[in-house]
């Protein structure tokens, strides 16, 4: 099936594009969309703009557009820029918002057009551990919740990281996979990666108890 996975650089939709490729699915284009605000309700913001670089190490033309970042304008940004692909899926990394995931089935639905979740509703700890398993190389890139302090940017996950995980779960109930916006990840590696990501100039950035990794300088490197 022709797909389009719509992509962030993060781990979820890096999962998700993982197993569309997996499952044989022809991956005709990565879709992202770039928020001009920091508080969009469906789209990452920190490094957004890195999904290029993300692009271009996975080997996948990539189709973007920015957007307002507004509350449900931001969907008709999405489906104006989806209505020009000639796929017949759109697979996403949503895991359990139903704002997320509702709207992109009203995107589908309206463009007669398939949508496919494959983490939908998965145990929040085995996706945390797959992704560990796959060696996927993840840093946590933004950090939005009671619980988690300057030292968690630019934290790689793995396996001590999601015991912390499972640990700020159980005392504040933070999302192990940050699906309520907690936190933010981008993938600087897989074994799907044709390059990797290396990342050459960052710095951290704290306000009022949360804060972003900004990465301001990157670069493509062989594997």
């Amino acid at each position: 099936m022709r797909v389009a996975v719509l992509a962030t650089g993060g781990k979820d939709s890096t999962l998700a594009l993982h197993k569309s490729l997996k499952q044989g699915h022809e991956v005709k284009y990565l879709v992202s969309m770039i928020p001009l605000r920091e508080d969009s309700w469906m789209f990452h913001h920190p490094n957004i703009r890195l999904v290029d670089l993300f692009a271009e190490a996975v080997e996948i033309p990539l189709v973007k557009a920015e957007t307002s970042g507004v509350k449900e304008e931001e969907v008709k940004d999405l489906q104006r820029l989806i209505e020009k692909l000639d796929v017949e899926a759109i697979v996403s990394g949503a895991i359990a918002s139903n704002y997320q995931k509702a709207r992109i089935e009203k995107i589908c639905k309206q463009l007669r057009l398939k949508c496919i979740t494959p983490l939908w509703h998965k145990n929040p700890p085995d996706i945390l551990k797959e992704i560990v398993a796959l060696k996927f190389d993840v840093i946590i890139t933004g950090v939005y919740a009671y619980g988690f302090n300057k030292e968690w940017l630019g934290r790689k996950i793995d396996e001590a990281s999601i015991k912390a995980l499972i640990e700020l779960n159980r005392q504040y109930g933070v999302s192990l996979v940050g699906e309520g916006g907690e936190y933010e990840t981008l993938v600087l590696d897989a074994p799907f990666f044709r390059k990797r990501i290396k990342i050459l100039e960052a710095e951290k950035v704290w306000k009022n108890q949360s804060g972003y990794y900004l990465i301001t300088k990157a670069k493509l490197e062989n594997k």
